[in-house]
């Protein structure tokens, strides 16, 4: 299991993140902008082969062309760094997309 991470270092690690926002204390938080809503499909799809290869699954949200992602670490009861790591992956697979 994963250790939460420290309530002192939850703020800094958030902030090292583009545009995450911290949400009740315990959830991570972005909304993705796409073209068109098969780009946002295509999106999810990449991430829920990730999420599956690690098994660490995010809330998805789908709203036409928006695509919201939540994430925290029910097992250790708020953030880790596993979230972390995530967030960026999505991140990265945000910006490959054209």
């Amino acid at each position: 299991m994963a250790e939460r991470i420290p309530e002192e270092k939850k703020r800094e690690r958030v902030d090292s993140l583009d545009n995450w926002k911290l949400e009740d204390d315990k959830f991570i938080v972005k909304r993705y902008r796409f073209k068109d809503f098969l780009k946002g499909v295509e999106f999810v799809n990449k991430v829920a082969e990730y999420s599956e290869e690690i098994q660490h699954h995010p809330f998805i949200s789908i709203d036409y062309k928006m695509v919201t992602m939540k994430l925290t670490s029910w097992s250790a009861k708020g953030l880790t760094e596993l979230d972390i790591k995530c967030a960026g992956k999505y991140d990265e697979f945000y910006n490959q997309m054209d």
